[in-house]
């Protein structure tokens, strides 16, 4: 029987008890029907696992016993920060998610010339919230015990002006160099555009930054796939896709 793994936030240590938040709680005892002496995961993001027994109470403040802290799934050695030109409907979610499961160490929303979606206030807030939902559940179901760094919205511009010492790459349709050329270092960040392509402009802008423009493939693939496919060739190139 498969056995439930759920984030908190919370401190965990073994030998300690401890009361969960009503939505979880409602989730244990509700939708996965847990009673007392049943047995769960929970993480909290700093790259372990804990072995918990459910020990039951009330619905809206469930208490639990942490038992042990177990092995987690290992990070990927590749620091690999995807910087995503933020896309309209559900598309964000999407790259979140599967970018999450293929374990990039971060994710930069940015706005370009062409980004279609412009988020600010209590709305970009919101948002925020619930993109910070969609990589823990996707921590939740892919066993990675840390969360990918989820940074605040930028502009393109402001990002290029941004120091660091990773290698940063961006997927331009047309140029000369296949992703697959690029050697992968321990700090890398890849930039994917939005639905209409990054101007021509941007390009310039990005290639005088240092920004490496890199081409994927004989197609031209969907802001929302262009990421996942290619951190998921970067993590290969860099080792983590071998067998544990």
């Amino acid at each position: 029987m498969r056995i439930s793994r759920l984030y908190t936030d919370q401190p965990l240590a073994p030998e300690t008890e401890l009361v969960l938040d009503e939505r979880r709680g409602h989730y244990l005892q509700r939708v996965l029907r847990l009673r007392p002496g049943d047995t769960l995961v929970l993480f909290n993001g700093d790259g372990n696992d804990y072995a918990v027994e459910f020990l039951g109470g009330p619905k809206a403040a469930p208490r639990v016993r942490v038992n042990a802290r177990l092995p987690a799934v290992p990070e990927s050695p590749l620091q690999l920060v995807l910087a995503q030109a933020v896309g309209k409907g559900d598309r964000m979610d999407q790259v979140l998610q599967k970018a999450t499961e293929l374990g990039v160490a971060g994710v930069q929303p940015l706005f370009t010339e062409r980004t279609e979606v412009r988020l600010s206030g209590s709305r970009l807030a919101r948002r925020m919230d619930h993109w910070r939902a969609v990589t823990i559940a996707a921590c939740e179901q892919s066993g990675r015990a840390r969360l990918p760094d989820l940074h605040p919205p930028l502009d393109l511009d402001s990002w290029l002006a941004t120091p660091g010492d990773a290698l940063r790459l961006a997927l331009v349709p047309g140029a000369e160099r296949p992703l697959t050329a690029v050697a992968p270092v321990p700090e890398m960040a890849l930039l994917i555009g939005p639905e209409g392509g990054l101007s021509e402009r941007e390009v310039a802008a990005l290639t005088l930054s240092g920004c490496v423009p890199v081409a994927f493939g004989p197609r031209i693939l969907r802001t929302e796939t262009a990421g996942p496919a290619a951190v998921a060739v970067l993590q290969a190139m860099a080792g983590d896709c071998t067998a544990a």
